[in-house]
């Protein structure tokens, strides 16, 4: 089995992040970077996949799939809100399963969230504690 202290599992770990209350979650602006997208309308079909993933699965949206909202930077010290999601374990494990399979980065994520991924009972008790914290 891979040892996910391996290089190409730290992007996973290094974008990670964890609420108040412990638990972990990454964004979803940040998982495109890492997974090689470069335009976010290009990663947001991957998130709707997933999504439809998600929901087909019978798990409600909102418990793994929050949307947030990023001020930016802008040119000349102006600020933009864009949109972007909170993403549980079991979200970037269906982003990464929806994925560009051509990606070797994602087999990466597959690999790293498939090994990672909790049981399912527990993830939905944390996730419904993830998207309530904040």
């Amino acid at each position: 089995m891979s040892n996910l202290k391996a290089k190409e599992y730290k992007s996973f770990e290094e974008i990670k992040h964890l609420s108040k209350d412990g638990n972990e979650f990454w964004y979803a602006r940040e998982l495109a970077v890492v997974l090689e997208y470069i335009q976010w309308r290009n990663f947001i079909k991957v998130v709707e996949r997933a999504m439809l993933a998600c929901k087909n699965s019978g798990y409600e949206l909102i418990d793994h799939f929050a949307e947030v909202s990023k001020t930016i930077d802008m040119p000349k010290t102006a600020t933009k809100q864009i949109a972007d999601f909170k993403l549980t374990r079991y979200a970037c494990y269906l982003i990464v399963q929806n994925g560009d399979t051509r990606k070797k980065v994602i087999s990466y994520g597959q690999t790293y969230f498939a090994i990672q991924t909790r049981p399912i009972k527990r993830l939905k008790k944390s996730s419904r504690k993830l998207m309530l914290d904040e």
